[in-house]
């Protein structure tokens, strides 16, 4: 058993400080003394361990001492068979769990409501998505889960698939039954990669969901900067012990810088050893948090605080509670109006809004103070800005018509038209509200109506539209 009161990359840096060596190496700020202004801006501590690979530092990119220690105390805390710490941010260890897994034609079935970065794999491996699409909560507007049922269904129409993947949970904190997924995917001889970029408490809370290594994941992307409380940008892909160490590395090593960032490597060191010591305590915490302002905000009325009442064993298997996921539209206002509102009128900044629900991260970082400025403030936004609902769009997601591949289409022949325009065409890049990064369009899919409605709709409502080479998002890629 690994001692988990250790944090090898942290002892080492200290020890690096310590020692007092003189840099002739890169960064050329030379612990700051190079460039003042950053070093005030940052701290000195900041500047003195942003330093690059050496001997007793070791290398991300082939780690033998202290990373590589650290990453095998990280993968017992995880329950997992490797850990391999990422800095290039979740998206490289999503990218990462699909290029290991499929190759060019390769199949991998998968929601369609998946973050970018596993589009963008499919892009660059040519493997070839089989979509599962979730059900949709008609109340809330909001994608769910995959059922059990109909990722049998789609394995029988697609035996030679490579891998099931799954989202643990959404950002709406929707969980699937990703353990009975796993057994499925597995009696299939098809890998089961999990994207937990939400849920890294669910492997050290109680009374969480399980988690993907818990329930049989092959491979796991989890983001340790988000509920893990490590520096933006840092995360974990995780293992089972029976996928190949060597090669999952190589493929990391195809897109991660080899410039590894100590400050964002120690921030995860740091960060698992306070989760693996005191985990239980701090996420009975948040949980406590997010289940006191989701009572007093569905006492304000006219908002909806959803919670497990939804879970239905089926595409709304499991919730995760520290998620503080509400619904706006019957207060007549789009999610990402109150957004705009907390942020412009009450100096709140919240996780997203889309045009029916607001999401309100919540973590052991928050002060009892905050919690009840935010449930202030929606009181307010009740009182002063709701209006008749009449006219509100209510569904966030809307099935795609899949006509070609995401690599095909973007790699193809295109041109650029008016998105007005653009109804029957086949789109060759991505359109999406950032947050959450889940695509309305994405290569090889077509263009209708009802999708140019629903951009059109967002955008006039505030959403920050994102994906295409037209930064206006007045044109459109299409193939030719």
């Amino acid at each position: 058993m690994s001692d988990q009161s250790r944090a090898p990359i942290y002892e080492a840096l200290n020890k690096y400080r310590a020692d007092r060596i003189v840099p002739f190496d890169v960064p050329g700020h030379k612990m700051g003394r190079g460039n003042p202004e950053l070093t005030e801006f940052l701290g000195q501590n900041c500047m003195n361990v942003d330093v690059n690979s050496s001997k007793p530092l070791d290398n991300l990119c082939h780690p033998v001492s202290v990373i590589k220690e650290a990453e095998t105390i990280a993968a017992e805390a995880f329950g997992a068979g490797n850990a391999f710490f990422i800095v290039n941010g979740t998206t490289a260890a999503v990218q990462a769990m699909i290029l290991a897994s499929a190759k060019r034609g390769d199949k991998i079935i998968m929601p369609r409501n998946v973050h970018r970065s596993a589009i963008n794999a499919l892009i660059l491996s040519g493997a070839i998505p089989v979509y599962v699409n979730p059900e949709v909560n008609n109340e809330l507007g909001i994608p769910l889960g995959m059922t059990p049922e109909n990722v049998e269904n789609a394995i029988k129409e697609h035996p030679d698939a490579k891998a099931v993947f799954v989202n643990n949970p959404t950002y709406y904190g929707v969980c699937s039954d990703i353990k009975r997924i796993a057994d499925i995917a597995h009696k299939n001889n098809m890998l089961l990669l999990a994207d937990e970029a939400h849920g890294t408490h669910f492997y050290f809370g109680d009374n969480m969901p399980i988690s993907g290594m818990a329930a049989g994941a092959d491979m796991s992307a989890v983001s340790m900067h988000k509920s893990g409380g490590s520096l933006t940008q840092s995360s974990f892909l995780l293992t089972a012990p029976g996928v190949s160490e060597g090669y999952v590395r190589q493929i990391i090593n195809l897109m991660q810088t080899t410039s590894g960032s100590y400050l964002l490597m120690s921030s995860l060191d740091i960060s698992r050893r306070t989760l693996a010591l005191h985990g239980k305590e701090i996420f009975a915490k948040v949980q406590s948090y997010a289940e006191y302002m989701r009572s007093e905000i569905n006492d304000i009325g006219g908002y909806y605080a959803f919670s497990k009442e939804l879970c239905d064993g089926g595409a709304f298997y499991d919730f995760d509670i520290t998620k503080l996921s509400i619904h706006t539209r019957n207060i007549g206002l789009a999610g990402i109006e109150v957004y705009d509102i907390l942020r412009d009128n009450y100096g709140i900044q919240i996780e997203f809004g889309d045009i029916g629900n607001i999401l309100a991260y919540v973590s052991i970082g928050d002060r009892e103070l905050y919690l009840d400025r935010l449930i202030g403030a929606l009181n307010d936004i009740k009182r002063v800005y709701s209006k008749d609902k009449t006219g509100m769009l209510n569904v966030e997601y809307i099935d795609p018509v899949v006509r070609v591949s995401p690599q095909q289409a973007f790699y193809g022949s295109r041109i650029a038209v008016p998105i007005e325009q653009s109804a029957g065409r086949i789109c060759g890049e991505f359109v999406m509200c950032y947050p959450p990064g889940i695509p309305i369009l994405a290569p090889g899919e077509q263009i209708t109506p009802e999708i140019l409605d629903y951009i059109r709709y967002a955008g006039e409502k505030g959403c920050f539209l994102t994906g295409t080479q037209d930064l206006e998002i007045k044109y459109i890629m299409v193939m030719e």
